[in-house]
This record gives C-alpha cells, sequence and structure tokens, in this order.
C-alpha cells in the first residue's frame, strides 16, 4: 500500500471518494511462476492479476483499431494520435456512454442522437475483423489470442475442451462518466454451471485514477454468502428456477449490480478494495461463480483525459454444461 499512499490519489467510484481506510493494493503475478503456485493464489484470493502476460504491441494496435473506428464521433481530442484515445476536452462526457455499465438488460444509455451514434458504432466494434478474426482467417482478431487462450487452457486443465465465448463485453469508459457497479459475473451466467474464467484485459495503460477495475478484499468468500443469501430469499418468494437464473429478477437491482456504490459497499461489509495501475499486455483472470471475486470500477479522472478501454473474454469448459445464451455476440437488449 506505500505506493499508492504516497502518489496521494484520490479514487472516486459512483458514491463518491473512497477513503484511504477502504483501498488497498491489487497483488500482481508473473504468468513464469509454476502453475501450482499461480492455482493456489487464484484460489486463495479469487483472482489473479498476470502482469505482462500479453504482448504489449498486440494490445495497443488492438486499443488503436478501436479508436480509428470511433474517432468519427468526435470522441477524440483534434490532432492526437487515436492510440493514445484523449478524450475531446471540447465535448460533453454524456455524449460518449460506458455501455453495459448501468442501464438495465443492457439497453441505451443516452439520450442525445450524437450518443446514439456512438453506442451504435461501440456495439458494431464487437464484430469487426480486427477484434473477432476474418472469416477467411486471414485476420486474426484480438478475441483469438493463443497466448492467453493457451494459458488458460494449462491453468484450468481443460485442454482441448477450453472454449472462448463469443459474448464479450468491450467498453470504453470517458473521463468523469459513471463508472460498473458492484457485481459478480455468474449473476450474468446463471444459466450454466459455475466453471468459467473471466479473464479482464485492459486495452491499454490504465493509470491508479484511470478507471480500472477494483477487487473488494476476501470478496470470494462473501460471493458466496451473497449468493446463498439469494438463493434462500428467492425460494421464500416461491420464485421457480428459471426466474432464480434471470439476473434482472425481483430480487435484483434492475442492473444485476448488488450495489451502484461500492463506498457504501465497502463500509456495509467493512471490506478494502483493492486497486492498481494497469499496463497494456496485463490481465487479471477473476472467479465468475458463486464464490466469485466481488468487483466494480472506479470514475475515470485520468490527468491527461485518456480514455480507459477494456474488455472481458471468458472461457468455459466444453465439456461441462454451461451458459450458451454467451455464444452470441453482445447487442442491446440481449437480457444478458
Amino acid at each position: 500500500m506505500a505506493s499508492i499512499q504516497q502518489d496521494q490519489v484520490q479514487l472516486h467510484v459512483n458514491d463518491g471518494p473512497l477513503s484511504p481506510d477502504q483501498v488497498g493494493e491489487l497483488q500482481p503475478s508473473n504468468p513464469s511462476e509454476p502453475m501450482g503456485v499461480l492455482r493456489a493464489k487464484y484460489d486463495r484470493d479469487g483472482y489473479l492479476f498476470l502482469k505482462g502476460i500479453l504482448p504489449r504491441e498486440e494490445v495497443l494496435a488492438a486499443r488503436e483499431a478501436y479508436f480509428r473506428a470511433m474517432s468519427s464521433t468526435g470522441v477524440l481530442e483534434p490532432g492526437t494520435d487515436p492510440v493514445e484515445g484523449i478524450f475531446n476536452k471540447s465535448a460533453d462526457p454524456l455524449d460518449y456512454p460506458n455501455i453495459g455499465a448501468g442501464a438495465a438488460e443492457n439497453s441505451r444509455l443516452g439520450t442525445s442522437e450524437k450518443s446514439h451514434n456512438f453506442e451504435d458504432l461501440s456495439i458494431q466494434a464487437h464484430t469487426q475483423d480486427w477484434y473477432i478474426g476474418s472469416r477467411d482467417g486471414k485476420i486474426k482478431g484480438f478475441t483469438n489470442n493463443q497466448t492467453l487462450r493457451d494459458f488458460v487452457s494449462e491453468f484450468t486443465g481443460w485442454d482441448n475442451h477450453i472454449l472462448s465465448l463469443k459474448r464479450t463485453l468491450l467498453r470504453n469508459n470517458c473521463p468523469t462518466n459513471r463508472a460498473i457497479g458492484v457485481h459478480y459475473d455468474q449473476v450474468f451466467l446463471r444459466y450454466g454451471e459455475p466453471t468459467s474464467v473471466t479473464a479482464w484485459v485492459p486495452l491499454g495503460d490504465i493509470k491508479l485514477d484511470g478507471g480500472g477495475l477494483i477487487y473488494l478484499e476476501g470478496g470470494e468468500q462473501l460471493g458466496e454468502q451473497i449468493e446463498n443469501e439469494f438463493s434462500a430469499q428467492a425460494i421464500a418468494d416461491g420464485m421457480t428456477e428459471e426466474e432464480m437464473k434471470y439476473a434482472f429478477n425481483k430480487n435484483m437491482m434492475s442492473t444485476g449490480f448488488l450495489f451502484e456504490g461500492p463506498a457504501e459497499f465497502s463500509r456495509t461489509y467493512n471490506r478494502k478494495w483493492l486497486v492498481t495501475a494497469y499496463a497494456a499486455g496485463d490481465v487479471v483472470l477473476h472467479k465468475p461463480h458463486q464464490a466469485s471475486n466481488i468487483h466494480a470500477s472506479t470514475i475515470n479522472h485520468d490527468r491527461e483525459g485518456r480514455i480507459r478501454l477494456g474488455t472481458d473474454l471468458r472461457y468455459v469448459n466444453s465439456a461441462r454444461k454451461f451458459d450458451e445464451r454467451w455464444l452470441n455476440h453482445f447487442h442491446f437488449n440481449d437480457g444478458l
């Protein structure tokens, strides 16, 4: 924590600032460590923060492709390099919403014509060649990164049964816009067994106050407790098994999140949020099942106006029951 305190960076979330006693440090791991050591960390902490597992140049190439595709919306500061992703200081951040960061069932967040155009291009990015690869195979696509796939395959022991789910969440976070609320991923994957692995990949460098993901200390155990409480309440309310699977049911928030405010959540459960700066090439694996690590994100207050960009890639064991709704690419109102 010393390095974070020395930076004297004030972190903000949806319900205000995080106090120093609400913040801890996300612990990094080297991908070259023995698999047994890495698995032990993952089982203990609910996450595995892998430093530099992906080639930096590949990550930055994907970042550049995204912002070139979005540049027609006016989101970028004129005269800047698209790979930098510097937000247009003359623009209104509300015209450039962070898809999936608070809309019920992944519906639109924006209200202006400009925001709708930006959201449409954000959705289209999920099926562009640079992201998912071309049909003829000449363009590999960022989501098909073999290094990450091979690592997860060995790490899980799934070998040839590893399957990459098509539904991903490629999300921007422009400065000062709303951040992601408190959640754990199985809320949105309830139609399958709790055996999948999420890889959160920052597409570019993210400073400590740049809107990166934050993970709850001891969140794995708390996630299991909350899931059990939810199941008991659902049964008491007479909900069917199908209704219990639905992420936006009457016992959940309209967004599927546990809390909109990480600060309040921290105070309620007396747990710290684990934070860090990220570099292009880093990846965080986290558990999306019932005992998963609870996470959220901070509001982007990058001093240079850099837009945070990241994606959620998910892997499952095809030999086990998984949520097949995730075999389709992300789109609005897909119920997930």
